[in-house]
């Protein structure tokens, strides 16, 4: 028998499980391929707040009831939403697997939305949003989004602007839930001690007989802002994003992508935690991130540092990119792929990672891409093709440059003056 197996309910929405026999938890997940590129300005964060809402209580359990009942069995009811996809979530040992469907069923078909629970968790969401801007190695990065992805939902914050929330109104949520969450973009998936024929018969019942529409998920192909944007704030360290347009997640040179974020900044042996922190020591927290998404992607490299190293750290990131594609070595290359692969490896031995693998692959890939298959590929990159895709992708007229803190046009090195 197959350790992964799909089978369409009744509503026609699809269960993706993996069996883990071995394994004593359970993770179950409902997906949702809505996030908040879906949304319009006037609405931008309500994907967010209904996340938030969906815990609120149903018509037979309150909010109270929905945390006892979960943390009864030790178990664990979450969500979050991104700019692509929302999640709900449970993990709980094999024994509890009905207990938890139940209760994510009866979150996700039957919450009330209730009007003043609604305007409680305005509260809460506001603080939400506070509380990123006041942490600006938060913000710093949906500051970036903004100005890389300029104009475009990609680039709109998830949290949504606290105005927005304000003005949000039970209608809008009604609305916007039958037109986005009510739909085939809606799939489960499962991974753990489970046995596939058991979460189907245990859905069915409910995610099964979801009256779902057909909407099509229309999306405004994204473009990168190439230039610079800095924020004039009071704060002890200056934060800053320099990043690159790179392809999307479902791209042929995706593992050369990821080789390249591994070599740049994706651990302490990297070259920009070697040589801003070890060496220099001008940064305490430093390293690179993909942001992959269907049709676009971003290479970013953060670092915060002091007003006096701010030029310095800039041209360092700088000279790595610039120098990448000339002097990567093959020992540097081995070890990325390793370093990948290992990783990778160790993180799917938990249940509530491999549910969302195959929840990553149904949205991005449509199939399930088997560790085999990642494996081969990340082996496969040839040290000629990453310094190919390496001068490609990191030429300096394709980058965004975003920093806060106190600093002005004054400050850049003169390699940056470009980007004005």
């Amino acid at each position: 028998m197959a350790r992964i197996q799909k089978t369409a309910l009744q509503s026609g929405i699809n269960v993706i499980t993996e069996e883990m026999p071995d394994v004593e938890s359970c993770s179950i997940g409902i997906w949702v391929h809505t996030g908040s590129r879906n949304e319009d300005r006037e609405v931008n964060g309500i994907s967010h707040f209904i996340e938030h809402l969906l815990f609120k209580g149903t018509e037979k359990r309150s909010a109270l009831d929905i945390s006892r009942e979960i943390e009864s069995v030790g178990g664990i009811l979450n969500a979050f939403t991104s700019r692509e996809y929302t999640c709900f979530y449970v993990k709980v040992l094999k024994k509890d697997l009905p207990l938890a469907i139940d209760l994510l069923s009866d979150i996700f078909i039957n919450s009330k939305f209730d009007e003043n629970e609604m305007e409680r968790e305005k509260l809460v969401v506001l603080q939400e949003i506070k509380m990123v801007e006041d942490t600006p190695d938060d913000l710093i990065h949906d500051l970036f989004a903004e100005r890389f992805w300029k104009d475009h939902p990609l680039g709109w914050s998830i949290l949504g602007p606290a105005a927005t929330i304000k003005s949000i109104k039970r209608s809008n949520i009604i609305n916007y839930y039958k037109d986005h969450y009510l739909t085939d973009r809606v799939f489960v998936t499962a991974a753990g001690g489970l046995k596939h024929k058991d979460i189907v018969k245990h859905l069915q019942p409910s995610i099964g007989k979801i009256k779902i529409s057909k909407k099509k998920n229309s999306l405004k192909k994204p473009a990168s802002a190439p230039g610079l944007q800095l924020f004039k704030k009071d704060l002890e360290q200056v934060h800053l994003c320099l990043g690159v347009p790179v392809t999307p997640q479902s791209h042929d040179d995706r593992y050369k992508t990821y080789l390249m974020n591994t070599i740049l900044g994706g651990g302490m042996s990297s070259r920009l935690f070697q040589e801003i922190r070890e060496k220099r020591g001008l940064a305490y927290s430093v390293y690179t991130y993909l942001n992959l998404c269907m049709d676009a992607g971003s290479l970013i490299a953060y670092a915060g540092t002091s007003k006096d190293s701010f030029a310095e750290v800039l041209e360092l990131i700088m000279k790595e990119y610039a120098e990448l594609h000339k002097n990567i070595t093959e020992d540097e290359l081995k070890n990325a792929k390793e370093q990948l692969k290992g990783g990778m490896l160790l993180g799917l031995e938990t249940s509530e990672n491999r549910m969302t693998k195959l929840a990553r692959d149904e949205i991005y890939f449509k199939r399930v891409i088997s560790v085999k298959e990642i494996v081969e590929g990340i082996d496969s990159v040839t040290m000629k093709e990453m310094r190919q895709l390496a001068k490609k992708l990191l030429a300096p007229e394709r980058m965004t440059l975003v920093a806060m803190g106190k600093v002005t046009n004054k400050d850049l090195p003169k390699s940056l003056k470009f980007l004005n």
